[in-house]
C-alpha cells in the first residue's frame, strides 16, 4: 500500500512538472532583463515572431496601429524576433529594436531574439505548439500557396508537425491565460482585430 501511495505521489510530480502555464514562463526583453509573463495576467496576449527583412515584415505597422487601438482595454502584442526562417531578422537585438522604431514607430513590447523551433527553441514557444499545431496554409491566398510549395519542396511532411513555419505566426492568448488561436502570417489583421475585440468584450 506504501508503495502504492509512494507511486501515484511521484506519478503526481511528475504531471505537476509539465503542467505549466503560460504564466509561469520567464523570457528575456531587449536589454537582456528576465521577464515572468505572469506580469501580463488579465491581458489579451498576441504573442508573435517577427523578422525585419521579410515579405511580412510591414505586418509592423498592422500590428502597431492594432495596440494603439486597443492597448488602453487592456491588450498587449510580446514581440519575439527570430531569424530561423530565411535568415531574414539579422543583426543584434539593439538593431532589430532600432530598425522597427524607425521604420514603424512600434511602442510593444520587444524582446530578445530567439528560436521557436529545434533544440535551442525556448520553452515558451514548445508550450505554445503544444497548444496549437499548424492547421495548414490558406492557399487560396497567393502568399500562403507560395510557403506551402516551398516548405513541400524541403520536407514534404513539413505540415504533419507543429513547428512554427515562418515569420510573424501569431498565437492569441485570453485574459485567463488560454492559448485560443494560431494564425498563419498571412492572416488578415481584420480577422484577428475581431477576436481581439471579442476577447476585450468591445463591442462592434
Amino acid at each position: 500500500m506504501k508503495r502504492l501511495i509512494f507511486c501515484l505521489a511521484a506519478m503526481m510530480c511528475l504531471l505537476n512538472g509539465f503542467a505549466k502555464g503560460i504564466y509561469d514562463f520567464k523570457v528575456k526583453d531587449d536589454l537582456g532583463k528576465e521577464v515572468s509573463l505572469s506580469e501580463y495576467k488579465g491581458k489579451v496576449l498576441l504573442i508573435v515572431n517577427t523578422a525585419t527583412k521579410c515579405g511580412f515584415t510591414p505586418q509592423y505597422k498592422e500590428l502597431e496601429a492594432l495596440y494603439e487601438k486597443y492597448n488602453k482595454e487592456g491588450f498587449e502584442i510580446l514581440d519575439f524576433p527570430c531569424n530561423q526562417f530565411g535568415a531574414q531578422a539579422p543583426g543584434t537585438i539593439e538593431e532589430i529594436h532600432t530598425f522597427c522604431t524607425a521604420n514603424f514607430d512600434i511602442h510593444f513590447p520587444q524582446f530578445d531574439k530567439i528560436d521557436v523551433n529545434g533544440e535551442n527553441e525556448i520553452p515558451l514557444y514548445k508550450y505554445l505548439k503544444a497548444q496549437k499545431g499548424f492547421e495548414g496554409f490558406d492557399k487560396s491566398d497567393k502568399m500562403g500557396g507560395l510557403l506551402d510549395n516551398m516548405l513541400k519542396k524541403k520536407n514534404p511532411d513539413y505540415d504533419k508537425n507543429s513547428d512554427i513555419k515562418w515569420n510573424f505566426t501569431k498565437f492569441l492568448i485570453s485574459r485567463d491565460g488560454r492559448v485560443l488561436k494560431r494564425y498563419e502570417p498571412m492572416e488578415k489583421m481584420e480577422a484577428i482585430e475581431k477576436d481581439v475585440k471579442d476577447l476585450l468584450k468591445i463591442e462592434h
